[in-house]
């Protein structure tokens, strides 16, 4: 055991290309960094990976990039590490004593199980600048934007992955290079094939540069959102329907911050409304479309997918909406919504 915890334990005073050494020689990306023999932090492939894109100094210490919130288990608690694992996406857990010293590691083979073997591919719109989310887009593209110990669109897969779809169509633009790179030197090999526009299309132009690469139904993804629901239950009601594309709707409510009053025409007040609230029902990004929806957009256009979709609507084909709650639907595209993003996925 002694052999096994050398291989995942390091030093916080070790620089970060020795500490990337050293996660080379285990099997599961990752080790924990100590101070004084005791556990104070976690260190990934991952984590390293998006501090070089940054441009980060390899000869500087691991405290700069060390995730100083590890999870852990103390060795008399009574938990289900494997759960614990899957719960939190980690391939390895850290048992401590009393004093944070690590005295064992669990380790899991498959941190995100197949729940459903759904197996449809999934295009994800990577193509945009990401604009609502400067600076951190003048650095990175949205699609490599980290949440936690992962890119946006890593958590996007691993989601499609639990629910048995497997392989990825990336439409990229801006920064697709740098995309690319990311993916094709990824620890976890996704099974992703990039498809590059020539200029920027909007959200459906590029679409139509997949038209017959499918037979059938397929999703369709912003790099930006995640959708915490039973994809395979959106899959039968999307073919139950008929649908020629069904979007993926969040009930939303909003409560106004002030009173509210009607007046009648002649000036004279007839109701007042303490902080009224308002559902409605908003897109979410994500959606189901079959083959029929590539043809009804142009070629060589810049046009976005509410566009081709409301043709559709005026054309009298069949769109659905698969109603989630809103604590279904984790959204980034803007600076507070991405910090939101960000606190819940490292509370789970």
């Amino acid at each position: 055991m002694e052999n096994i915890l050398s291989n995942y334990l390091i030093d916080e005073s070790m620089t970060i290309i020795d500490a990337l050494r050293q996660i080379n020689k285990g099997e599961k990306s990752v080790v924990f960094v100590l101070k004084n023999n005791r556990l104070v932090a976690a260190l990934s492939d991952g984590d390293v990976r998006r501090y070089i894109i940054n441009g980060g100094d390899l000869a500087k210490t691991v405290k700069e990039i060390a995730n100083y919130s590890p999870v852990y288990v103390h060795e008399k608690d009574e938990v289900n590490y494997s759960k614990l694992m899957r719960e939190h996406s980690i391939t390895a857990l850290p048992l401590v004593d009393d004093c944070m010293t690590v005295i064992d590691i669990k380790f899991i083979s498959n941190p995100n199980p197949v729940v459903d073997k759904l197996d449809i591919p999934v295009v994800i719109m990577a193509g945009g600048i990401g604009s609502r989310l400067r600076p951190f887009t003048e650095i990175l593209p949205k699609p490599l934007i980290p949440i936690g110990n992962k890119t946006i669109t890593e958590h996007i897969i691993d989601r499609f992955n639990m629910h048995g779809c497997t392989h990825f169509d990336m439409i990229v633009n801006y920064k697709k290079n740098l995309i690319k790179s990311f993916f094709q030197d990824n620890e976890y090999k996704y099974d992703v094939s990039f498809v590059e526009e020539p200029e920027y299309w909007g959200t459906a132009g590029g679409l139509k540069l997949i038209e017959g690469k499918y037979d059938g139904a397929f999703f369709i993804t912003n790099c930006d959102i995640l959708i915490e629901e039973d994809y395979k239950a959106i899959y039968d009601y999307h073919k139950k329907n008929n649908n020629i594309i069904t979007l993926v709707c969040a009930k939303k409510q909003v409560v106004l911050p002030y009173g509210t009053v009607d007046v009648d025409e002649n000036g004279n007040l007839t109701a007042f409304r303490e902080k009224p609230s308002f559902e409605f029902k908003t897109n979410t990004g994500l959606y189901i479309a079959e083959q029929e929806f590539l043809e009804e957009i142009p070629e060589n256009t810049r046009i976005d997918i509410t566009d081709v979709i409301e043709n559709c609507v005026k054309k009298g084909k069949k769109v659905g909406v698969y109603l989630i709650s809103e604590d279904s639907w984790m959204d980034m595209g803007q600076m507070e919504e991405l910090k939101r993003m960000e606190k819940r996925l490292n509370a789970e």
